[in-house]
């Protein structure tokens, strides 16, 4: 009887069993090898970000500070751009480009005031 029940536990095999014992006293298990690092929650935390930053700058912005930002920053699936090459594509300068950059961001951080991720 004892030997039947060893005979189906015979193909099983358990996450913790030893493959290869290293010179240094470490060993390697089965787990160690298949072992996969989660980070769905880390993606999905990533992703609701993304929807909220684009939604606020949809919303907080101007159309002229949304179109530098977008440019600036690769949200239209580009890229992200120089200030000078957005300043000579808009027809403005570098430093102006600067400063409508930097009161968008003071604009899009008081928008995502209060949300975390």
């Amino acid at each position: 009887m004892h030997f039947r029940a060893q005979r189906k536990l015979q193909s099983e095999v358990s996450l913790t069993d030893t493959l290869e014992a290293a010179g240094d006293g470490g060993t390697l298990s089965l787990m160690d090898v298949i072992a996969v690092d989660d980070n769905m929650l880390e993606d999905l935390d990533t992703k609701d970000a993304c929807i909220k930053v684009r939604r606020c700058v949809q919303t907080c912005l101007t159309p002229r500070e949304r179109m530098i930002v977008t440019m600036r920053y690769g949200l239209d699936d580009k890229p992200p751009r120089t200030q000078r090459e957005i300043a000579s594509q808009c027809g403005i300068s570098r430093s102006y480009v600067s400063r409508i950059e930097k009161k968008a961001l003071e604009k899009l951080q008081a928008g995502m005031e209060g949300w975390t991720p």
